[in-house]
């Protein structure tokens, strides 16, 4: 199995259009739409030009943090393959992918063992269940150790801090890798350095 991998919080078109002409180019590529608390948060109006562009082989995560149908209504017709949803019931994804048409990605967030009973009443709509750390714009991690012993027979993401080292612990194990805050530099901003020791490594894996 070809180890599949995201690289979230894109907002500036000199990274996107970096990830996306690489030689190794992710199989997603995520947008923070409607999170201002986040440092890697894109207006709407930006949002349009940024992703008004020939996607090639990357498909294109719209991340949503409790969307409102304001905000679902601008973004409907943007050029996103999947929507990334937090804090929403799984009524209210199922609705949102009813509605729009779109593929889902849900996301549970853990911080104990506790926290992952859930996940199975977000299966019968999602497209991949997305196990993330409750730190949000906080890039905080968690022990990834709990998703120990979970079953295969559905598509999994793994966030929450990785780093580029943490790569090879997937190796083996059927996760998509999500990335975000390991591939920015001092500042805060994408590296291209980073992103491109990143997809270098993923596809040795």
């Amino acid at each position: 199995m070809t180890l599949e991998c995201k690289i979230c919080g894109v907002s500036e078109d000199k990274i996107l259009n970096f990830i996306i002409n690489h030689k190794f180019p992710p199989k997603f590529i995520g947008f923070i739409v409607n999170y201002p608390k986040s440092k890697r948060f894109v207006e709407i109006d930006k949002l349009k030009n940024l992703i008004n562009i020939d996607k090639k082989e990357s498909k294109f995560v719209a991340v949503l943090v409790k969307p409102t149908d304001e905000i679902l209504k601008k973004i409907q017709y943007l050029k996103f393959d999947y929507y990334q949803i937090y804090d929403c019931t799984p009524e209210e994804i199922n609705q949102i992918k009813k509605k729009y048409n779109k593929k889902i990605i849900s996301a549970i967030t853990i911080e104990n063992k506790s926290d992952l009973k859930n996940y199975k009443d977000f299966l019968p709509f999602s497209d991949i269940i997305l196990f993330d750390s409750k730190g949000y714009e906080k890039s905080l991690g968690f022990d990834h150790n709990l998703l120990n012993g979970m079953p295969n027979n559905f598509k999994k993401m793994v966030a929450g801090n990785l780093k580029i080292n943490d790569i090879l612990k997937f190796k083996s194990k059927e996760y998509i890798i999500d990335v975000s805050g390991a591939l920015e530099d001092s500042t805060g901003k994408k590296s291209l350095k980073k992103i491109d020791q990143f997809l270098i490594e993923v596809n040795k894996v």
